[in-house]
């Protein structure tokens, strides 16, 4: 039944073009979708997902149903859960661009939620002939019957924000969830993990895609696990609903959001506004490819091909008007009808491209989203590179935008593996990589910090592997990143080894560490908190299966790792954020803080390639506490002298020493340990934090050498 909210506009029956999509109206539905060169389009419904034939097909006529290019109809009687799709008729002129084939049953892209039928196929979407019944479709909804119950955007500052990367499917899909097999990977499955996330004391999710994509776009026997595939901007991903109902995906979504906003915790999702399913010039026509595939693609001189700035077959031409509108109209939807907190975009360089793909110096779609009003204060993370060597870290468009940090990543794994010439990198890395952000007068939190994210080794692989294991990807290992900058411990894989093990669970503290101690946002990854283990993989997008589902008996068999996480987050997310209130920039932040790089002699650090250790003391502003931390990635334990306090009967008090065994490696913050004397021994491959009051130090040379 249609909702009483339904807008009550009198609608003719030719229709309106806005808005875009299918709308709910008193007395029916408007539909209207975009095409600048079609010759004809016809609306198709459906009574059941795996219907081969339509229930009523409906003419779209060009000369009263065609608004511009906007083909518009208002059909009577149609209710929220109607199936529907489009078909459209033009040249078939690959030479041209035009890719027109009545016999493809085409989603509509502002569709609000989409159905799978049970034999879906990407091939017959590929191949010559009718995919009808094995096409994916589109659903009528209704928005406004929903309940939020006061549900709103959480707004959390981004000083305050550690971000948990996570996979909606794998985080509950392991039977060891404990979740009802029915609900194992679902958004619903989430719901019941929330106190585990509440405890682990993360304040945002950020979720793989969530978009429907096409889980068939993998090599033949496997299946799309990360969802970088999608087919769909505003539908949420329907296998991710337990409640299988044509609009089931709509309302668990919206319920799973609703229960993270009550835990306090933030949802970022993952946003693929690069390229489509639709892939290179030989693959499936499921929505855009068929509707205006000139307009929604970049297409190279060779009109039949595709660019590919994506390494995925194709490229969203987003700075075309249409494809801006439809990009900014799905973030909107997202905030305003979802309620989510931020985005994360893949390959976000894509988007300062223009049709021919050179690069523009103010791309239309990136200031049409920083400027848009609606998403003001919305979280934006930019991934900001691409698979074509475009590389804006640092350079990224734009005033709001926060950067995945990659050079944080590749200088911290150089620098805890042993590289030389690393502790430069490193230390200004731990400083908000200045030499990166510095120049640019941007905030403290500018960058996202992290060492493992979804692309790549796990934290646990990261310590217990030098190379790439990815056989079981079905490419002979040949996909995936050739350089980790990971260091095994002395032994590739799993171990038995006490002393292996022993140095890989400091390693994994060391790197917990230096993220959370740093200036920027710490981000980690699913599991890496109790060394979740891909076994080698670092390209497991084809894996659905253990090798990459969250195995929950670790929480028992790591919960030494677990707890030292937990402190460690306990104690970022109460630190002080003046700055921020301020509206300090990285630069002025810096300058006003008294902070010393010291070697293992105070004020002397080396900087030397061959350096494998350096020390850092600063004043917490705000806070009345003074911080001082030793990273001693040597082989050997170092003898660090330590910064004199005033008062001679005051001792530093150790915070974290990796080296010491649970639950000496870390206290809880204020019940810290003395430590006497005027040096601390750091172990090989450790990091210290010591901390003392406010004032009790002798003065701090300022000044920070940016390499």
């Amino acid at each position: 039944m249609a909702s009483r909210n339904l807008k009550q506009l009198r609608y003719p029956a030719t229709g309106r073009s806005s808005p875009i999509g299918a709308t709910l109206v008193a007395g029916g539905a408007n539909f209207s979708v975009f095409s600048k060169s079609a010759a004809s389009i016809e609306l198709l419904f459906f009574d059941r997902v795996d219907d081969g034939c339509p229930s009523r097909v409906i003419p779209i006529d060009p000369s009263t149903n065609h608004t511009y290019h906007y083909w518009h109809v208002f059909v009577p009687g149609v209710e929220a859960g109607q199936i529907y799709g489009f078909r459209a008729r033009g040249p078939f002129e690959p030479d041209r661009g035009l890719r027109f084939d009545p016999s493809k049953l085409l989603l509509d892209p502002y569709g609000r939620a989409v159905v799978v039928p049970r034999n879906y196929s990407r091939e017959a979407a590929r191949l010559e002939g009718d995919n009808t019944a094995s096409a994916m479709k589109s659903v009528v909804t209704d928005l406004h019957g929903y309940d939020w119950e006061g549900d709103m955007p959480l707004k959390r500052p981004w000083s305050r924000t550690i971000i948990y990367e996570m996979h909606v499917r794998g985080f509950t899909a392991h039977l060891s969830s404990g979740v009802a097999e029915a609900k194992r990977g679902t958004y619903a499955g989430l719901i019941e993990k929330i106190p585990y996330l509440q405890q682990l004391g993360i304040t945002a999710v950020e979720l793989l895609p969530v978009f429907q994509f096409d889980s068939q776009d993998a090599p033949p026997g496997r299946t799309n696990y990360w969802g970088y595939s999608p087919v769909s901007f505003f539908a949420p991903h329907q296998a991710y609903s337990s409640r299988q109902e044509p609009l089931g995906a709509l309302d668990e979504f919206r319920d799973m959001v609703k229960a993270l906003h009550r835990a306090g915790i933030e949802v970022i999702l993952d946003v693929v506004f690069n390229h489509t399913a639709e892939g290179e010039h030989d693959g499936p026509t499921q929505s855009f490819r068929g509707l205006d595939n000139p307009t929604y693609y970049l297409l190279c001189e060779d009109r039949s091909r595709y660019a590919n700035f994506t390494g995925t077959g194709n490229t969203l031409n987003a700075n075309h008007p249409a494809v801006r509108r439809m990009i900014v109209d799905s973030l909107r939807y997202w905030v305003n009808e979802m309620h989510v907190d931020g985005f994360r975009f893949d390959l976000a360089s894509i988007l300062a491209r223009d049709s021919s793909g050179a690069v523009m110096s103010n791309p239309p779609v990136l200031w049409d989203i920083e400027s848009d009003p609606a998403l003001a204060g919305t979280k934006m993370i930019a991934e900001a590179w691409d698979a074509a060597g475009l590389y804006q870290v640092g350079s990224f468009v734009g005033d709001s935008w926060k950067e995945w940090n990659d050079r944080f990543r590749d200088d911290i794994r150089d620098f805890f593996r042993g590289a030389n010439d690393s502790v430069g990198r490193a230390a200004d890395r731990l400083l908000g990589s200045p030499s990166i952000y510095g120049p640019k007068e941007r905030e403290l939190e500018e960058s996202i910090n992290f060492v493992t994210c979804h692309d790549g080794f796990t934290l646990n692989d990261v310590v217990s592997y030098n190379c790439k294991h990815n056989e079981a990807n079905g490419e002979d290992n040949r996909d995936g990143r050739e350089e980790n900058r990971s260091w095994n411990c002395g032994f590739e894989g799993p171990t038995d080894d006490p002393a292996i093990e022993r140095l890989r669970n400091r390693q994994v503290k060391n790197f917990f560490t230096a993220v959370m101690s740093s200036g920027g946002v710490p981000m980690f990854v699913m599991g890496d908190e109790v060394r979740r283990s891909q076994r080698g993989n670092n390209n497991p997008y084809c894996q659905d299966n253990e090798t990459t589902w969250f195995d929950w008996s670790l929480l028992s068999k790591h919960a030494d790792v677990l707890r030292f996480v937990k402190l460690l987050i306990e104690r970022r997310v109460t630190r002080d954020v003046e700055h921020e209130r301020l509206r300090l920039t990285l630069g002025q932040t810096l300058r006003e803080t008294k902070y010393a790089w010291h070697g293992v002699k105070l004020n002397q650090p080396d900087w030397s390639p061959s350096s494998h250790s350096i020390a850092i003391s600063w004043e917490l502003r705000g806070e009345a506490v003074l911080a001082h931390i030793i990273l001693n990635a040597y082989w050997e334990p170092l003898d660090f002298e330590l910064p004199i306090l005033k008062d001679g009967n005051e001792n530093w008090r150790r915070w974290i020493d990796t080296a010491l065994d649970p639950p000496h490696d870390i206290c809880e913050w204020n019940a810290e340990q003395p430590v006497p004397g005027t040096t601390y021994r750091a172990a090989a491959r450790s990091v210290v934090v010591l901390i003392a009051d406010a004032g009790e130090m002798k003065e701090i040379s300022t000044g920070v050498r940016l390499l």
